[in-house]
């Protein structure tokens, strides 16, 4: 790869040429002009180096992550300078004052640096290869010293502002950095990465450096892999570079340190477009209140360890998704409880109840591990039977009321546990003082019902995370959210960890609970002269054991259907039925199928004759039928028709669906004749796909009615090694047969020959469905 040489390039941004020497340590392996219609630069150039430096692992995929260890201030030395000046805060002279409008710059820039790394303030003990901060201030005195010798450096490390006056000097930022590598099969245990990093806000420079070992074991600046990526602006046009100081020590190993290519191109082109884009996640990044180094390491154990799941699922769904997203939560679940039980100082594995728990695989791992636990769910599955006695799976329907409390278990889980996301909080706050809660919200539900948007500013997902924060907060935990790496849209998740009360305090928070749960049903706090519904003693008083414990589903068993509800926490709370109904229309009688069939067929085929030449010259007249909306079909079906369909769930649209061999759909904003009729329509909800004529179930109509499909025809004709027919023949086979002409030649075929053309006719059809 050719690079061009920094000292041709600095003179495009208004540089002045470094020396000779420096010349030959510096070279740009890209450059990109960013188009900035926002003017969200060069505030969205750091928000994107942030992305880089927190979170490597969105633009290198064959990393894991990165922990950022400790950040301090610091100036760098003058090069006439005997030695060197170091700083633990600012430090700056009259001459070297930084001006007011790049204060706010640096402020931006340092903001997600001086919060921390995500997840790693309040955690307790010190990780493997965790470094203190007061050896950053060691490493960069030392570092800072040998630069005093290295003119080179220091003009890498000052970027364009080689040529000012030494004494122009300011704040820099220094960010010590460890970078997880992915582990996998091939690479088993990889040592992270640290660099030490160098933000220098005024003059919109990053620079990476590599640390290694001495032979001491201490940590010092390798001059190998060091990067740098500036921004700059020339002509009011704003440019991003990636610099290479000696390239020829740059050394890619193909995961933290990737070819130059690589750099100049994907990472430049991702900077790019980050610092433009003005939306903001509204989320947190992944793994922020764990280690990713422990995920990282136990991850791939247990997803070599339980791989094999995916040959023998038994279940309709995809195996690949659910097995791996369930390594994935019950990984995370493993470092949280064992950074908790490190916090906690105790040894015992935690306890757990997971309430839904599907087809049970993540109750079967964290049982695998060690963890006693179980899982409870309305419905049964076939997986269940291959996992043995020791993971405990119970069949039976979860109502939250008194006699679902489990006082002696550590942790309740949710993974996508429905409508029992907003009360799992609810039953962990009155199960136990010591008992904790992880949901991973999905579909939305309130305590009865759907969940009904209230805010039109949010995201329905981002106000429904917002709710569950709410109820766990009401019910006096502190509410933490995480995002999971799991395949899939809906992947945060909340953890309630600790109280916001002392134990003493639990009856009138439980009062406050129940005043909180009548509210969002928006009725009185009880019945006419009763008082609300308190929660048992049992769930009011965190010490005392609840007698119906880990039998409780079975116990509430015995009693009738009034007992029940007056024991519930709200009334009109519905648990999902145990058998799924089939809502796919498949249950309709095929007569009545058929009828509706026909009808809408009947409809479609009523649009204009058009003309077009066979291939033997002449012209030819075809139906090729219209394009109608869902809402023009509907409106020409009787209403008992559609309340009969709508009564399958899908109603229409999925009986359409389902005879996909006849009709086919087509977003309705692709039709540029429809155009009028789409802008009349009230909402996007009416803006459903069209319902097209599609020739497949009646042979007679065949070519008459879709002349472009005779092409299929030859080709079918020529692998079932068929004589060809004639064109005569074929353009008989356009025009309409009369009755007499059909009886004639049923009644003067033979029953065998019959049957073998029906057979074929059938074979014909398999073929064109596939197509």
């Amino acid at each position: 790869m050719t690079l061009t040489r920094r000292a041709v390039e600095l003179r495009h941004l208004g540089a002045p040429p470094l020396g000779s020497s420096v010349r030959q340590t510096m070279a740009e392996v890209g450059r990109k002009a960013v188009c900035d219609p926002g003017a969200l630069l060069p505030g969205g150039f750091w928000e994107a180096v942030g992305v880089w430096l927190e979170r490597p692992q969105v633009a290198n995929k064959r990393l894991c992550g990165a922990r950022l260890e400790a950040r301090r201030s610091a100036v760098l030395p003058r090069a006439e300078a005997g030695g060197p000046r170091t700083s633990a805060g600012p430090q700056l002279g009259t001459a070297g004052r930084v001006p007011e409008e790049s204060r706010g710059r640096r402020a931006a820039a340092t903001a997600p640096l001086l919060a921390g790394a995500p997840g790693q303030p309040g955690k307790a003990g010190v990780e493997e290869g965790d470094v203190p901060a007061s050896e950053l201030d060691s490493l960069w005195s030392d570092f800072s010293r040998s630069l005093c010798g290295n003119r080179e450096m220091l003009a890498f490390l000052a970027g364009s502002r080689a040529g000012s006056r030494p004494e122009a000097q300011h704040e820099l930022d220094v960010v010590l950095r460890t970078v997880i590598l992915k582990s996998s099969p091939h690479r088993p245990l990889l040592a992270p990465t640290r660099e030490m990093v160098v933000q220098d806000v005024l003059n919109g420079t990053v620079t990476f450096l590599p640390l290694e070992d001495d032979d001491e074991g201490n940590l010092k600046v390798k001059m190998s892999n060091v990067y740098q990526i500036q921004l700059s602006r020339c002509r009011e046009e704003w440019f991003i570079s990636v610099l290479i100081f000696c390239p020829e020590r740059w050394h890619p190993d193909g995961i933290a340190y990737p070819k130059l290519t690589w750099l100049g191109e994907e990472l430049l082109t991702k900077l790019a477009r980050w610092s433009v884009e003005s939306g903001k996640s509204g989320f947190k990044s992944t793994l922020s209140l764990i280690s990713v180094l422990k995920y990282s390491r136990a991850y791939w154990a247990l997803k070599e360890k339980y791989k094999d799941m995916v040959k023998v699922w038994p279940e309709v769904t995809d195996p690949e998704k659910f097995v791996y997203e369930d390594v994935a939560i019950a990984t995370y679940l493993l470092i949280l409880w064992e950074e908790e039980r490190a916090e906690r100082g105790v040894t015992a594995k935690q306890s757990f109840v997971d309430l839904g728990c599907g087809n049970g695989l993540l109750v079967h791992i964290l049982s695998s591990e060690g963890h006693p636990g179980r899982g409870i769910d309305i419905r049964r599955r076939k997986i269940w039977d291959m996992y043995g006695p020791q993971t405990r799976l119970e069949e039976g329907a979860i109502t939250p009321n008194d006699k679902t409390l489990f006082p002696d278990v550590d942790w309740l889980i949710g993974n996508h546990s429905d409508e029992l996301t907003p009360w799992i909080p609810v039953i962990a706050a009155r199960s136990s003082y010591n008992c904790r809660f992880f949901v991973l919200p999905c579909c939305f539900f309130d305590f009865v019902g759907k969940y009904q948007r209230r805010q039109s500013g949010k995201t329905q997902y981002r106000e429904y995370l917002d709710f569950i924060t709410e109820v766990g907060s009401t019910c006096g935990f502190h509410v933490e959210e995480d995002c999971l790496r799991i395949p899939s849209t809906k992947r945060v998740c909340l953890v309630g960890k600790s109280r916001t009360y002392p134990p003493s305090r639990e009856l009138s928070l439980d009062e406050q609970r129940t005043r909180y749960i009548n509210s969002r049903r928006g009725c009185p706090l009880g019945p006419p002269g009763r008082e609300p519904a308190p929660a048992s003693p049992q769930a009011a008083a965190s010490s005392v054991h609840h007698p119906g414990g880990h039998g409780a589903l079975h116990g509430a068993a015995g009693h009738t259907p009034e007992a029940r509800a007056s024991e519930l926490w709200l009334l009109g709370f519905q648990p999902r039925e145990k058998a799924q109904r089939r809502r796919n229309c498949a249950a309709l009688p095929r007569d009545f199928v058929d009828q509706v069939v026909l009808q809408v067929a009947h409809l479609l085929l009523g649009g204009t004759q058009l003309t077009g030449s066979s291939p033997s010259g002449t012209l030819k007249t075809w139906n090729r039928g219209e394009s109608l909306s869902l809402a023009e079909v509907a409106s020409e079906l009787d209403r008992e028709t559609l309340q009969r369909l709508k009564r399958e769930c899908g109603g229409l649209q999925t009986l359409l669906r389902n005879n996909h061999q006849v009709f086919e759909g087509d977003p309705v904003w692709a039709k540029p004749d429809n155009i009028t009729n789409i802008r009349n329509e009230r909402d996007d909800a009416v803006r459903i796909p069209l319902i097209k004529r599609k020739i497949g179930e009646w042979y007679g109509q065949l070519h008459a009615n879709k002349f472009k499909t005779l092409a299929i025809m030859d080709k079918f004709l020529e692998r079932s090694q068929i004589p060809k027919l004639t064109q005569e023949v074929k353009d008989n086979l356009n025009s309409p047969s009369s009755d007499g002409e059909v009886e004639f030649i049923v009644e003067n075929l033979p029953i065998k020959k019959m049957q073998a053309q029906v057979v074929s006719l059938e074979n014909s059809t398999k073929n064109l469905r596939k197509k």
